[in-house]
C-alpha cells in the first residue's frame, strides 16, 4: 500500500503533533481492500456511541405518535386520512430541511449542526402535549420535522469525518441501531408514562430527558485533529484513505453527478418502507390481533429487536466481505441483494396465521430495512469527499421524505378504501429489489465520483 509523505507538523493550541498518515485504502470499487489491524484508540466508538444515543431518543420522539394513535384518533375523532396527513406533514418539512441540514453539515460541521437539530426536534415533540385539534399536531409534527432531519445528516457527517471508509458501514449500522432501540423502548415507556400522567405529560416528560443529551455532545464532539487526547495511532488509522479535494462542491455540481441520483433514488424507494413500519405497525397490529397500549410491547420489542440484528449485522457482512478481499463494490452490494430478498417474505404478512408468524416476517423485512439501509447509508462517504458527504445525504433524504409522503398518502388511501394492508406489504416486499437495481444501473462499479 502507498504511504503518504511529507506531512508538517501540526501545532493545536499548547501543543502539537507530528504524523506521517497511514497506508492508503485502494479507490471505491476498485479491487480487494488490504485491511491493517485497527489501533487500540477508543475516541471514535465513543462519538459514534453518543450518535446511538441520539439516535434512540430521535425515535422515542418520533414513534409516539404512532402508538398513540387509537388514543388520539379516538379522542379527537380522527379518520384514516387525518392520520396521514400528520404523517405527510411530518414528511414534508422533514424533506425540504433534511436538504438544508445536509449543506449546514459540511458548512459547519457535525458538532454545532446536529447540537441545533436536536434542540429543535426536542421543542417539535414537547409541543405535542399542548396540541388540542389535528391543526395542532400538524404544526408540532412539522417542527419535529425540521430538527430530526438533521439527525441522519449529522450522523453520517461524523461517521465520515471520524472512520475510515472500510469502518463506515459498521459504524453506521451501530449507531442506525440507535433507531431500534429507541423503537423498542417506546412501547416499554410510553404505556407506563401515559397511564400515569396521560399522552400530554409523556410528550413533555420525555422531551425534557432527551435535553440531557445536547449538552454531553457539544463538549465531547470535535473533528478528529481538534481532539488533543486522541492517540497518533488512532488518528493514523482515521486518516488512511486517500486525501479529499479541498475545492468547495456546491449542490449545482452534486447534482450534475450520478452518483448522487444514485444514491437518492435508493433513498426514495426504501425509505417510505421504513416510515410505514414505523407509523402503521401499531395500527396493524391492534387491529389484526386486538392489541392495544397495554400489549403492544412484546411484539413490537421483538420487531425491533431483529431490526437491531439487521442494522449491526448489514455493516458487519459488508465489513467482513471487505477484510476477506471483495472489493468495495461486491461487498456492498452483495450484502444489499441478500437483505432485499429477506424483504420478500412481507407481501404475506396480513396472512400470517397468528401474531407471532407475523412478527417473525415483519421483524425479518426490518432487519432486511436496517441491513440494507447501513450500506446505502455508508455509499456517501465511499464514493464522495468528506466535505460534500453531508449534502449528499440531504439529497437523498429529501428524495426519501418525498417518498414518504407519497407512502403517506398511499396508505391513508388504501386503509380508508380498501380496508387491508396487503398493497402496502406487496410494495414493501418489492422495494429493495427495485432499489438495488437502480443503484446498480446508476452506479455499476461504485466507483469515487468525479467532482
Amino acid at each position: 500500500m502507498v504511504k503518504k509523505t511529507g506531512r508538517a507538523e501540526e501545532t493545536k493550541g499548547n501543543g502539537s503533533r507530528t504524523m506521517s498518515d497511514a497506508s492508503k485504502a485502494a479507490p471505491a470499487g476498485e479491487g480487494p481492500i488490504r485491511v491493517t489491524a485497527p489501533p487500540a484508540g477508543k475516541y471514535r466508538w465513543i462519538v459514534m456511541w453518543l450518535l446511538f444515543a441520539a439516535m434512540v431518543i430521535n425515535y422515542v420522539d418520533r414513534q409516539m405518535i404512532g402508538f398513540l394513535k387509537p388514543t388520539l384518533s379516538t379522542e379527537f375523532g380522527w379518520s384514516e386520512t387525518d392520520y396521514a396527513d400528520i404523517v405527510f406533514w411530518f414528511q414534508a418539512s422533514y424533506a425540504v430541511f433534511y436538504l438544508i441540514f445536509g449543506r449546514v453539515m459540511d458548512k459547519i460541521g457535525a458538532r454545532w449542526g446536529l447540537g441545533v437539530a436536536f434542540f429543535i426536534w426536542q421543542i417539535g415533540h414537547m409541543m405535542h402535549g399542548a396540541a388540542r385539534d389535528l391543526s395542532h399536531f400538524i404544526m408540532a409534527r412539522m417542527i419535529l420535522g425540521v430538527g430530526e432531519a438533521g439527525g441522519f445528516p449529522g450522523g453520517i457527517k461524523a461517521v465520515a469525518e471520524w472512520f475510515p471508509k472500510k469502518e463506515r458501514a459498521f459504524a453506521t449500522g451501530l449507531f442506525n441501531a440507535g433507531t431500534n432501540i429507541g423503537a423498542i423502548v417506546t412501547p416499554l415507556l410510553i404505556p407506563v408514562l401515559v397511564l400515569s400522567f396521560g399522552w400530554q405529560m409523556a410528550f413533555v416528560i420525555t422531551g425534557l430527558l432527551g435535553l440531557i443529551w445536547l449538552p454531553i455532545w457539544l463538549i465531547v464532539y470535535r473533528r478528529p485533529r481538534e481532539v488533543k487526547t486522541l492517540s497518533t495511532a488512532e488518528l493514523e488509522w482515521i486518516e488512511q484513505d486517500p486525501a479529499d479535494t479541498v475545492e468547495k462542491i456546491g449542490w449545482k455540481k452534486l447534482l450534475t453527478v450520478k452518483e448522487t441520483w444514485a444514491y437518492a433514488a435508493g433513498k426514495f424507494l426504501i425509505d417510505p418502507i421504513w416510515w410505514m413500519f414505523l407509523f402503521w405497525l401499531p395500527d396493524f397490529l391492534g387491529k389484526s390481533y386486538g392489541l392495544d397500549l397495554k400489549t403492544f410491547g412484546p411484539p413490537i420489542v421483538a420487531i425491533y429487536l431483529l431490526s437491531d440484528v439487521g442494522s449491526v449485522g448489514g455493516g458487519w457482512l459488508s465489513s467482513r466481505f471487505m477484510h476477506k478481499g471483495m472489493s468495495l463494490n461486491k461487498a456492498r452490494k452483495l450484502t444489499m441483494l441478500l437483505c432485499a430478498l429477506c424483504a420478500v417474505p412481507v407481501a404475506f404478512a396480513a396472512f400470517a396465521s397468528n401474531l407471532w408468524i407475523a412478527v417473525a416476517i415483519i421483524g425479518l423485512a426490518t432487519a432486511a430495512h436496517q441491513g440494507f439501509s447501513a450500506n446505502l447509508y455508508a455509499f456517501p462517504g465511499d464514493v464522495f469527499p468528506r466535505g460534500a458527504v453531508g449534502s449528499v445525504v440531504g439529497i437523498g433524504g429529501m428524495l426519501g421524505g418525498i417518498g414518504g409522503m407519497i407512502m403517506a398518502k398511499y396508505a391513508g388511501f388504501v386503509l380508508d378504501q380498501i380496508g387491508t394492508y396487503t398493497p402496502i406489504f406487496v410494495v414493501a416486499a418489492s422495494a429493495y429489489l427495485v432499489a438495488l437495481l437502480v443503484v446498480h444501473i446508476i452506479s455499476p462499479r461504485y466507483e469515487p465520483a468525479k467532482v
